[in-house]
């Protein structure tokens, strides 16, 4: 079709993506040309809706490590030097800078992972160490709890703080009461108990407790990660935690929750804020390293047209391509992880048993979307650098071993996928008939369109159900069901069940996003955010491109033109990445990486390598 019918259809497309911001950009035929007009973005002002209430507390953290070179990881330090650093560090935070993050766990969790992200800036080993903190039988006679670990299977590995430095462990255990029937004993669940693992005085090991050091890791050394087992530890009857549950002197159980599995649910719930620590955190990553990158990239120049001056490499398709959908994202996770904090905060407020059912499916979610992403995004940042990304003094390398066990840790992101989708299935459930598979599959087929449409609404105008032509999965589906059960029937559609819960959080996502521009007071702010927001939701459509074509959603000529416009919205991106990235506001200790100076970059990058 014409350059004429392109550009309307292109400017269609941009007007479904949040047609309710600001009236679509009049593009051009030569949209990427040096003739188009650049978007001004008021950095302070994006900067100041970004940071929020506790930009102040920010800023604190930053400034104090900034005067502190002595409390800077340098770059090379051993396992054992670098737990005690992370120690000092700590101590510092507290006794010199007056900053108590302790006291917002529960009060205030928003300054709590506010403080967690400038600190875990300084050093991430210090952030995951700042957030750290079997059975239980009861013994009438002595009025104690007995904490024993019954086989090897049930020690605990990979504990912050428990190799070195630790004094003290909340250990989850199920409560053993004694009964007068003839079982003798009655299981009430998992509950959280106070257990000494070291004196106070000797700091040595207590009687009954092991301690196995993990030693050396690929990352995050200054964290002292052990192992942990009871052989018989007894504690007093007050170190259990007994907001859900409590055990009187004469051994009677109360609770206000009525069964185990409520309990468990509401114990569970005081578990998730790791999760959404690690997301919040996640995207703190990946902003110094998008900075580190983007910064790089619009200092170094090479190349050009002839007989003119050499361009940045930012200017370059390629470069583009990688580092501004990764800067969208960027922005994107952060409203996302914002919005999951009130939630967990509101959780904490309230106990409802629906919001914490809720917060424990988002932060699941998030936290393994976000910290998949981030995980890629540092191997992409750090070949976007060349050579001098592979340099340690450049970060990347710290960063990204550093991060790597936020796949894994407060549980592995595919597991945690299946919880996002074993949710939604659960609410849905009531829109069918039938078993169980029939539900599964019945979900499926109706929420492909949800999957194709409600997270990328450049596609709304296309959904239907007719678009859903694949009888091949439901008859596979079905004939599994006769053979494998339900069991069998989850794991042979396991895929498409992580591509819905994938889909899902890109919907929270987006979602949020939208909003939190909408929020923008700032009208230059706000169109610098309607930017990357366009970006993102268009780069994830791209991402995904085979599938909305596989289902003929999206014709061949409407593939392309969505091609396009990513393009021309990652060229716009470009022209203001400077001012974006500043609205970080990371310190220069946080982001000190020579190739990411804004002055004398190569000047300082040979004098920290010795030329």
């Amino acid at each position: 079709f014409s350059e004429i019918a392109a550009a309307r259809r292109i400017q269609r497309l941009s007007s479904h993506i949040s047609p309710a911001l600001t009236e679509p950009p009049q593009l051009q035929t030569e949209a990427c040309s040096s003739r188009s007009r650049k978007l001004v973005v008021n950095g302070q002002a994006l900067s100041l809706y970004m940071k929020g209430k506790h930009r102040d507390i920010q800023e604190k953290v930053h400034e104090f490590y900034n005067s502190r070179p002595d409390l800077q990881t340098p770059l090379e330090i051993s396992k054992d030097d670098h737990r005690e650093l992370c120690m000092r560090q700590l101590y510092a935070l507290v006794r010199e800078a007056g900053i108590r993050p302790f006291r917002y766990v529960a009060d205030d969790p928003a300054k709590y992972f506010a403080i967690m992200e400038a600190v875990g800036s300084v050093d991430m080993s210090f952030g995951i160490k700042m957030g750290l903190q079997t059975t239980a039988t009861f013994d009438p006679i002595t009025d104690e709890f007995i904490i024993d670990t019954p086989h090897d299977g049930a020690i605990k590995w990979w504990i912050g703080n428990a190799a070195v430095h630790g004094k003290f462990a909340t250990v989850f255990a199920r409560l053993i009461l004694p009964t007068h029937d003839t079982k003798g004993v009655s299981d009430m669940g998992v509950h959280a108990f106070i257990v000494p693992i070291r004196d106070m005085k000797t700091h040595q090991t207590l009687p009954g407790v092991e301690i196995q050091d993990c030693g050396q890791k690929v990352g995050l050394n200054g964290v002292d990660n052990g192992a942990l087992r009871f052989r018989s530890v007894r504690i007093p009857r007050d170190n259990l935690l007994n907001r859900f549950g409590d055990v009187s002197r004469n051994g009677k159980y109360t609770s206000s929750l009525p069964t185990i599995n409520k309990r468990f649910g509401a114990t569970l719930g005081e578990l998730v804020g790791g999760r959404v620590a690690l997301a919040y955190s996640s995207v703190g990553v990946l902003k110094v390293s998008a900075t580190i990158a983007i910064r790089y990239s619009l200092l170094r120049q090479q190349f050009g047209p002839p007989k003119q001056p050499e361009v940045s490499i930012l200017d370059y398709q390629s470069q583009q391509h990688k580092l501004m959908p990764m800067l969208a994202s960027t922005y994107a996770y952060h409203f996302a992880t914002v919005y999951l904090v009130e939630k967990y905060s509101e959780m904490k407020k309230t106990n409802d048993e629906q919001l914490v059912a809720d917060v424990h499916a988002l932060s699941a979610g998030l936290k393994s979307y976000i910290t998949s992403y981030t995980a890629k995004s540092l191997s992409v940042c750090r070949e976007a650098c060349g050579g001098h990304g592979y340099a340690a003094v450049n970060r990347f390398g710290g960063l990204r071993n550093d991060h790597d066990i936020f796949q894994t840790f407060e549980g592995d992101n595919t597991v945690l996928l299946q919880q996002v989708a074993a949710d939604l299935l659960k609410r849905y459930k009531e829109k069918f008939q039938g078993g169980t598979l029939t539900v599964t599959w019945s979900y499926l087929r109706e929420s492909m369109s949800s999957y194709l449409a409600q997270p990328n609404p450049v596609t709304a105008r296309w959904e239907g159900e007719d678009h859903l032509r694949d009888p091949n999965v439901a008859m596979r589906l079905k004939k599994h069901s006769k053979t494998l059960g339900t069991f069998g029937a989850w794991n042979r559609c396991l895929n498409h069940l992580l591509t819905l819960a994938e889909s899902h959080i890109e919907t929270v996502i987006l979602a949020k996003f939208i909003e939190a521009v909408r929020k923008c007071p700032d009208p230059s702010a706000r169109a610098g955010l309607k930017l990357v927001c366009d970006l993102y939701a268009l780069d994830r459509i791209w991402n995904d491109i085979g599938t909305y074509r596989n289902v003929d959603y999206v014709a061949p000529n409407k593939a392309k033109a969505i091609h396009k416009l990513a393009e021309y919205l990652s060229f716009q991106v470009r022209n203001v990445a400077k001012e974006l990235v500043d609205a970080f506001e990371l310190p220069d200790h946080v982001t000190r990486a020579p190739i990411a100076m804004q002055a004398d970059a190569y000047s300082q990058y040979t004098q920290v390598v010795g030329f």
